[in-house]
């Protein structure tokens, strides 16, 4: 969500935080870039995760962990990688672009050769120049703003689709159903402002008409204003590209207010408390949009298993990203011979169809994956969760 996806981006001052903090991560980390931390060519290669463990997040943080650590678990059962095991260091960033900046610098100190974490876009961006000054390329599982790749940092590739992606896989089933007139709702995160204005872009050259993109603050209790509005301008869809606390709110306040067309979210919305929050009876007409969760995945009872038995409980969003995240790399060292950082973007930018839980991967010159794998999820009214609706295949 993320996916990955964030509140964190307060302001340009934490960028530039960043970067003065990133004079202490190339001190610190030079030897992480170049050939496993501080044991050399010996010993564990180490992965760090950047995950929320903290927060209105930290759900998320526990599946993409578990998720990465039973792909280390397969592979260390198979020998590793050229003899060595994998082992991951994780940190938790609580979608907090100020933590995630120190978090990140702990990871370079620990010694890590590679980056498998990010949920926040807005949290994950700041630590882009920390890891690429020590020379750590960095698979991101779940944040896909179109701002990470706007940087065009060499050693960054994103596993999941990008707001762009997202966007299109929405106006895909705008036109699939019919809809004439849709808008737009963000709340000015990096995450959300990308995947509303991308999605009001593709609307218009699509020739749907976008009645208005509006923004709200979030964390407040009280979203009449921009429920009204809606209400009167009665467009067919509704894309609310912010997270699940506010998106609840605005769901349940848009139909008192007598909104009856149909209320999409952004990936940071799709988990089973917002039908907590919106309440019985307000999610009728709620839809998403949605890269394959473990359950929608055609032949993954095995692998459901496999985590169950590793975490205890059942996998959740991002857990398959974070696997997949972990094989990449992993993949990606084998090829270069090395945990070296210019062998590893080399073959990070020469996968071609590997394999991986959410289908092929091949990362496209940008390094965003080619297609988005988004899917149109719905409500299961007895549970609240999340489910597959239309794959927007044919």
């Amino acid at each position: 969500m993320h996916t990955r996806t964030t509140r964190a981006l307060r302001a340009l001052s934490v960028v530039v935080a960043a970067g003065a903090l990133v004079l202490t991560a190339g001190c610190s980390g030079g030897l992480a870039g170049g050939g496993g931390g501080a044991t050399g060519d010996s010993g564990p290669i180490k992965l760090g995760m950047l995950a929320p463990f903290s927060g209105s997040e930290s759900a998320f943080g526990n599946y993409m962990k578990n998720g990465a650590q039973l792909a280390i678990n397969e592979i260390n059962a198979k020998g590793g990688i050229d003899g060595r095991k994998l082992s991951l260091e994780v940190q938790d960033d609580a979608c907090d672009a100020t933590t995630a900046v120190a978090a990140a610098n702990k990871l370079v100190t620990d010694g890590v050769v590679a980056s498998v974490g990010g949920y926040c876009s807005g949290a994950t961006l700041p630590t882009l120049p920390i890891f690429n000054e020590a020379k750590i390329p960095m698979v991101i599982p779940a944040a896909n703003s179109n701002e990470l790749v706007k940087q065009k940092l060499p050693g960054v590739f994103l596993i999941n689709g990008t707001g762009t992606q997202q966007a299109a896989a929405a106006v895909k089933y705008a036109q699939k159903s019919g809809i004439k007139t849709v808008a737009a709702i963000n709340d000015a995160t990096a995450y959300s402002k990308d995947l509303a204005d991308s999605f009001a872009q593709q609307a218009k050259d699509a020739g749907l008409t976008v009645d208005f993109n509006a923004v709200i603050t979030p964390g407040e209790n009280d979203y009449s204003a921009v429920a009204t509005q809606l209400a009167n301008a009665k467009p067919d869809l509704v894309y609310w590209t912010g997270y699940y606390q506010e998106g609840g709110l605005i769901a349940r306040q848009s139909k008192d207010a007598g909104y009856s067309g149909t209320f999409l979210v952004g990936d940071g919305s799709v988990d089973a408390k917002f039908a907590e929050i919106a309440g019985k009876g307000y999610t009728e007409n709620v839809l998403g949009t949605f890269t394959q969760t473990p359950d929608m995945l055609k032949g993954a009872d095995q692998w459901i298993a496999d985590y169950k038995k590793l975490a205890g409980a059942a996998p959740g969003p991002y857990s398959t990203q974070s696997y997949d995240a972990v094989n990449v790399v992993a993949e990606a060292m084998k090829t270069a011979k090395g945990t070296d950082f210019d062998g590893v973007v080399k073959a990070l930018e020469g996968l071609k169809d590997f394999k991986t839980l959410a289908g092929p991967l091949t990362f496209l010159p940008d390094h965003t994956r080619s297609g988005g794998g988004f899917v149109i999820v719905s409500i299961d009214p007895s549970t609240g969760q999340f489910v597959l609706k239309d794959d927007l295949q044919g």
